[in-house]
């Protein structure tokens, strides 16, 4: 179960490398006015995502299997749990965005995006210190 651990730990750090770094490329791109620019931005935000979802899924399938293997009991899990499946969300909300970005379709201003990048990083510390903490 270590193994499992250790993989799962990486997919997820992973994982979150992109959920950082696709909210912030949409910020540059709802701050340029040429064609060329939002073009590279757009293959630049296309490529990312695509390579960002395996990675999610498998420290998704295997947090899962940590759950099987270790059982599901306690509130922190439950919570944990609750934002995990936010992020599922957020995460297949940036995919959304990108197809609007590449169609340009955006309607969002660059500091709208500016708020939007940080809420990766408030899951991110609210479940490490759930995990760690096991509050309740």
């Amino acid at each position: 179960m270590l193994v499992v651990k250790a993989l799962h730990i990486s997919f997820v750090v992973a994982w979150f490398a992109g959920l950082f770094y696709l909210p912030r490329l949409f910020v540059n791109h709802a701050m340029v006015d040429d064609a060329a620019t939002r073009e590279r931005l757009a293959l630049m935000e296309h490529k990312l995502y695509r390579f960002m979802t395996p990675l999610g899924i498998l420290a998704v399938v295997l947090g899962f299997w940590l759950w099987f293997g270790y059982g599901f009991s306690g509130g922190w899990l439950h919570a944990k749990t609750a934002l995990v499946s936010f992020l599922i969300v957020y995460h297949l909300y940036c995919g959304r965005l990108v197809r609007d970005f590449a169609a340009g379709r955006n309607t969002r201003s660059h500091k709208w995006y500016r708020v939007f990048n940080e809420v990766p990083v408030l899951v991110l510390f609210t479940v490490v210190f759930l995990v760690v903490l096991k509050p309740f």
